[in-house]
């Protein structure tokens, strides 16, 4: 039986909310964007070019999770950077598959750079990258490679969900 509870995880810009709609229609589940779950003040700080402390990101987190518990089945955006992250999540999401949309700098950047009208500006990438923490080996998950076009990402989450 495919995953129900999916997390397309990524830093700014590596394309969560574009594929995470195009994972959640190939597998006829619902989708939410985790930026739409985070506080106004997490929003207005991150405008303002400030990066997020854990502090700030716990309460959005717990709201990640518990949409994903509520929910029979779902893809939602998350950045989910940290270990310690994707655990909160998997605290009330145990069965929480992560898809890490994983690229190089140089295509993050420019893909950061290229944006209009989004609340996380180019300048935070930086933060992002430094605080990732790659999926370890005892996580459900994968690595898809941002180079690659959208449904190609897709088609491979599908396979690796399934």
């Amino acid at each position: 039986m495919p995953a129900r509870r999916i997390v397309v995880m990524g830093v700014s810009a590596c394309g969560k909310s574009t594929v995470g709609l195009a994972l959640a229609d190939a597998l006829g589940y619902g989708f939410q964007d985790g930026d739409d779950l985070h506080p106004a003040a997490n929003k207005e700080k991150m405008s303002a070019g400030v990066a997020l402390t854990d502090d700030d990101r716990w309460p959005w987190l717990a709201d990640v999770g518990a949409a994903l518990a509520d929910a029979d089945a779902l893809v939602i955006a998350c950045s989910a950077l940290k270990r310690g992250y994707r655990d909160a999540i998997r605290g009330q999401a145990p069965d929480a598959f992560f898809v890490h949309l994983h690229g190089s700098d140089a295509v993050l950047f420019e893909r950061a750079t290229g944006r209009e009208g989004h609340f996380m500006p180019p300048s935070l990438l930086a933060s992002q990258l430094a605080t990732l923490e790659p999926l370890g080996d005892d996580e459900a998950g994968v690595v898809l490679d941002v180079a690659e076009p959208v449904g190609a990402l897709v088609d491979a989450a599908v396979a690796a969900v399934s």
